[in-house]
């Protein structure tokens, strides 16, 4: 597994991979993780208090994302799956339109992002999609070229329980055979809901990739020194027209799958609590210090930034207006066709049924 950052915030060194950055960027990197779990601490709270309908926490999280996504070229684009919230925050991706989902007001009608496309609930579905992108990338000349800033990547953020999807061994199969410049990003939180690891697969899922014909690596997805120094090598690889690369985040779902969900039903006080000592903030926050990059003072003004943006975070629930059926209908087609007029007039049939019976 690479790591570059221990749980207890030392530095070690890896053969092949190395972190190219700067305290001063590590400063930036704690900031993006701590406002990462600000807005998921909001918005879990948003949805225990009947807010939102349901949300996916990315708490413990926070490096796996944050270390990828800042690995991101302008012209690489990221398909995420549901519970990206890091990378969403750091692609500046307005953060609203998440909170917006989960409530159930827009039906996921986002302001399309060309960096960041809109969560996918359908577990794994979103992996085809960016195959799909990448392979267009190729065709549009956006691969292998000589001056790096005329080249785009893909990366697919899935789960672990998604590995076990045909959608994803059949993005594998495609991504593969046609060569297409895309990094598959597993979150290795270790419970697909309710199954463990162990059960989803006999070897560590990262060696997966060898059967397909692509590099695996496994990191520390609570590191996000090693997470940006191994994604860097993936998308760098995509981008030269090297194909294909499957990176294992090694990390640890600390809260429930979804709000939906109990996870002291199925795993041991024990096991979370042992992860709670890898914590990814926790970690770099004992290395800045230790190289003297922050300090008290520093971390009382990260801490009030933190808290002024949980004012904000709960205010935009007031801020959501509710799309109607013919805002959505109207969004479908540039223009629009006898077939989607036909399912307008039959949903509005349907509706009209409900006030009939009031």
């Amino acid at each position: 597994m690479v790591q570059l950052l221990t749980p207890e915030g030392r530095r070690v060194t890896n053969d092949e991979f190395e972190w190219r950055g700067t305290d001063d960027d590590l400063v930036g990197r704690l900031r993006d993780m701590t406002l990462t779990r600000r807005f998921d601490n909001e918005a879990t709270a948003l949805q225990r208090k009947g807010e939102l309908g349901v949300w996916p926490p990315s708490l413990g999280q926070e490096a796996a994302q944050v270390g990828s996504a800042r690995a991101l070229a302008p012209k690489d684009t990221v398909f995420p799956s549901y519970r990206e919230h890091g990378v969403a925050l750091c692609l500046e991706v307005p953060l609203k339109q998440l909170i917006a989902l989960f409530r159930g007001t827009d039906a996921g009608d986002w302001e399309m992002l060309d960096r960041f496309r809109n969560y996918q609930i359908i577990i794994g579905a979103q992996t085809l999609h960016a195959t799909g992108y990448a392979m267009g990338l190729q065709f549009d000349g956006l691969v292998g070229n000589p001056d790096p800033a005329d080249n785009a990547a893909v990366i697919a953020y899935h789960g672990d329980g998604a590995s076990s999807q045909g959608d994803v061994n059949e993005s594998f199969i495609f991504s593969a055979s046609y060569n297409a410049p895309v990094v598959f990003f597993c979150q290795n939180n270790q419970w697909a809901i309710s199954e463990p690891m162990t059960l989803q697969s006999r070897i560590p899922l990262f060696e997966r990739a060898r059967g397909f014909g692509f590099p695996g690596v496994q990191v520390d997805g609570n590191d996000v020194l090693a997470v940006q120094a191994v994604t860097e090598w993936a998308l760098e690889r995509a981008r030269n027209g090297e194909g294909p690369t499957f990176i294992e985040a090694f990390t640890y779902r600390m809260g429930a799958h979804t709000t939906a969900d109990d996870p002291t039903k199925y795993r041991r006080d024990e096991e979370t609590q042992e992860w709670a000592g890898r914590d990814p903030i926790k970690r770099l926050t004992a290395y800045l210090r230790e190289q003297g990059a922050i300090d008290d003072a520093h971390l009382a003004r990260l801490e009030e930034e933190s808290k002024d943006f949980g004012s904000e975070i709960r205010s935009w629930v007031d801020q959501l207006r509710v799309r109607t059926m013919d805002e959505l209908f109207d969004n479908v087609y540039a223009d629009n066709t006898v077939e989607l007029e036909a399912q307008r007039r039959e949903y509005a049939e349907y509706n009209a049924g409900f006030e009939e019976a009031l």
